[in-house]
């Protein structure tokens, strides 16, 4: 699995829907910190 390719999925997909990182963390059950992580491509878990 390429990290960065997910990583822009992501932040793209955010972006489309209108949600920043806190937002998305908060529907999904995460951090803001841990979308930042996984939109630069760094550790996905």
């Amino acid at each position: 699995m390429d990290k960065q390719k997910t990583g822009e999925l992501i932040r793209n997909a955010r972006i489309k829907k209108g949600y920043t990182q806190v937002e998305l963390g908060d529907l999904i059950g995460v951090t803001n910190k841990a979308i930042s992580r996984w939109e630069k491509g760094g550790s996905l878990r």
